[in-house]
This record gives structure tokens, C-alpha cells and sequence, in this order.
């Protein structure tokens, strides 16, 4: 992907912006035929568009074919007519569109059979029912999570993620830290994710990461591995008693997703003011801690370095 955006950039600052940023396998496969300037020229907006409408079942249409035949005539106009040898660029293109055309077909394949298996492991396909959490999040959760009744308490399903905050007491003080993370790596993944999604429509979620974010100062990443393990002991309590997420108000009254979304958008909304000190805050720590692991690194080597043997400060009076 990053080699076929660097040849996208040598053709032409516009093709990203007329093709989508996402890429999509109709971006693949137009331009493993017609990435030559020249070619899209001779093809017309009228045939484009055409050709557009059948790949993407008419998502794309005239606006996604003139945005191309404009991203051709700017790059002639950039390039002029014989600037740059369009036929050998276009199949340097078509190469790599059609290997990332190919990898996204297997790709495709894969999580069909993903999901295929999640429908095995969770008849009732109770994982969908929670928000945030889409076919491959449901598998992934349910295939690194597994049996919901083996944990003998919530607490612990959420000490196997390795969300719990880091402990470090002693007789006289008692402190916590980040997240452990001597869980499943990938269910954590899975379950920030989610978390990120979940938010924007569970209001019991948006309000505890708007009182993390607003009230207690944490910055975007330490507040979602909380909605995260919050949302993590919702699922085992679910699949534990074989029932779907129930989405619901701050107050308990049932809500539906639309409704959610209305609701966070109206009352838990992160200042940007706020989102921004955050994040300032967030890089001081990091440098910080950077400084901090860069200074125990250099005092471990010194350490190990063998001791200079003393020298005189006259050597003429000790021959």
C-alpha cells in the first residue's frame, strides 16, 4: 500500500483524492487497467462513470469519473504531454494494484471463514449485539476470550486481558500504574477497538470517558483501556447468562443505537480545549519517560564499564 501510494504521488497530486484514501478493490482494479493518463483521457467521463456504477453497484457514478478524468488532465497539465514515460509508471501501478487486489480477495476469504466459525462458537451471536463490535471483533473476541464460565469470577476475565491497573504496594505505600498487560495481547486489541466504537453510542460508556477525560485528567488512550475493561465484563456477564448487550440510558431506560448517538452528540461531547491539553500532557509524559529509561540505560552502562586505575598528578616525582 505505501508503494502504491509513493507511485500515486509521482503521477499526480489529485488520484488519492479522486480515488478515495481508503482503497477499495474497485480503486484495485482500476488502476491495474487505466492508471495512464492518457488512457483515461481517450476512455471519457461517460464510460468511467458507467464502468464506475457496475463495480460498485452504483455507489460510484459521474462524480467518481470526473474526479479521475480531472486527476488526468492535471497531471498532463503538471507533466505535460511526454514529462514522464506513462506507459512504464502506469505498469509499475498495475503490478502493485494487482497484488494489493489479490490480497484483499484472500483477505476477504479469510474473514469469511471468521465469521463462519464465530456463528459455530456463539449461536446466538451475542457479541454482535454489543456496540462496537462488528463480524471480525466478534471473533477475535470470542476465539482469545473462550469459555466465559472458566473464569471463576468477573475480575478475573478482566485480569486475563491485562487491562487491570498495575499494582505496587509495600508497607507504607500503596500505588497503581498502567495496565498490566501480561494478558492476551490480541484480545486487547480487540477490545480497545471496540471500546472506541462503543463509546460513540453507549451513553453509559460516553459518560464515564467524559468524566475520565474532563474530571480526573486522564488523556484518550488511559480512558479507553477503561471503557474497555468496563466493556469486557459486560460481554462475559452477557454470554455468561445467554443474553444480548442491552443498550441503555444513563438513567436504565432502553434506548436504541440511533437514540445513543443522539444522545452522546447532545450531552457528552469532549471540549477540544480539553482534548488538546490532554494530549499535550500526554507527550510531556512521554518524553519524560523517554529521558527517564534513556538515564537508567546510560547509568547500567557505566556501571559495567571496568574502573579507570588512578594515575599520578605529578608523574615526575613518581617515576
Amino acid at each position: 500500500m505505501q508503494r502504491l501510494d509513493a507511485l500515486l504521488e509521482i503521477l499526480g497530486p489529485d488520484w488519492v483524492a479522486a480515488l478515495g484514501s481508503d482503497m477499495t478493490q474497485t480503486t484495485f482494479k482500476f488502476l491495474a487497467t487505466w492508471a495512464n493518463p492518457h488512457v483515461v483521457k481517450r476512455i471519457g467521463r461517460a464510460r468511467l462513470a458507467r464502468w464506475f456504477q457496475r463495480q460498485t453497484r452504483k455507489a460510484w457514478g459521474q462524480r467518481r469519473a470526473d474526479a479521475v478524468v480531472s486527476a488526468a488532465e492535471a497531471t498532463l497539465a503538471l507533466w505535460g504531454p511526454t514529462g514522464l514515460d506513462y506507459e512504464a509508471l502506469a505498469a509499475d501501478i498495475a503490478v502493485e494494484a494487482s497484488l494489493a487486489l489479490e490480497l484483499s480477495r484472500q483477505i476477504a476469504g479469510i474473514d469469511e471463514r471468521i465469521f463462519d466459525l464465530y456463528c459455530d462458537a456463539d449461536p446466538d451471536q451475542i457479541l454482535l449485539s454489543v456496540p462496537g463490535v462488528g463480524k471480525i471483533l466478534a471473533g477475535q473476541i470470542r476465539g482469545r476470550l473462550g469459555d466465559p464460565h472458566r473464569f471463576t469470577s468477573l475480575a478475573a476475565a478482566r485480569a486475563f486481558s491485562g487491562l487491570i491497573p498495575r499494582q505496587h504496594s509495600s508497607g507504607l505505600t500503596d500505588a497503581t500504574g498502567g495496565p498490566t498487560k501480561q494478558g492476551d495481547a490480541c484480545l486487547r486489541e480487540a477490545l480497545f477497538l471496540a471500546a472506541d466504537h462503543a463509546r460513540k453510542t453507549d451513553p453509559t460508556l460516553a459518560a464515564r470517558y467524559q468524566r475520565l477525560m474532563c474530571e480526573v485528567g486522564r488523556h484518550h488512550t488511559s480512558a479507553l483501556c477503561t471503557i474497555a475493561t468496563v466493556l469486557l465484563t459486560r460481554i462475559v456477564a452477557c454470554l455468561r447468562n445467554s443474553t444480548p448487550y442491552q443498550l441503555r440510558d444513563v438513567d436504565g431506560s432502553p434506548i436504541t443505537p440511533a437514540q445513543g448517538r443522539a444522545i452522546i452528540a447532545e450531552r457528552y461531547q469532549i471540549p477540544p480545549e480539553i482534548r488538546a491539553a490532554r494530549r499535550a500532557v500526554s507527550n510531556a509524559r512521554s518524553q519524560q519517560r523517554g529521558w527517564d529509561e534513556r538515564t537508567k540505560q546510560g547509568v547500567a552502562e557505566r556501571s559495567t564499564m571496568p574502573p579507570v586505575p588512578p594515575t599520578s598528578l605529578n608523574p615526575a616525582r613518581h617515576p
